[in-house]
């Protein structure tokens, strides 16, 4: 049976500011509702965040699981690095160092939530 990944959908306490950060970090359009943002990227799935006031961030990757994280392919590393701290990413791996052989720079979202940015 084919399946195709419609959206991601990511929680938080504060959905302006997440949704915010992830709409300068991807790009697209965004539509807002009382209590999700929905970001509409090129060539993504719908990536939505939702209100979730009890949210409490992963302590990951010195404490509990991530519970889950998205990898994110671009041509210009330095570039999305710039763009990823602009739009308000945290840096969870100095710049310079990368944490494996694949090259990931790793991140969390304002609210917390673990991604990577790596050379396509």
């Amino acid at each position: 049976m084919p399946m195709t990944l419609t959206s991601v959908i990511i929680d938080a306490a504060d959905i302006e500011t997440e949704g915010t950060f992830w709409h300068r970090l991807l790009g697209g359009s965004v539509h807002r509702t009382p209590t999700h943002r929905f970001i509409q990227a090129p060539g993504l799935p719908v990536v939505v965040v939702q209100s979730a006031p009890g949210h409490v961030a992963p302590s990951w990757p010195d404490g509990t699981s991530q519970q889950m994280h998205l990898d994110f392919g671009v041509d210009d590393l330095a570039s999305a690095d710039r763009t990823a701290t602009e739009a308000g990413a945290i840096r969870l791996r100095p710049a310079e160092a990368a944490i494996d052989h694949t090259g990931s720079r790793v991140y969390a979202s304002p609210a917390g939530h673990p991604f990577c940015l790596r050379a396509a």
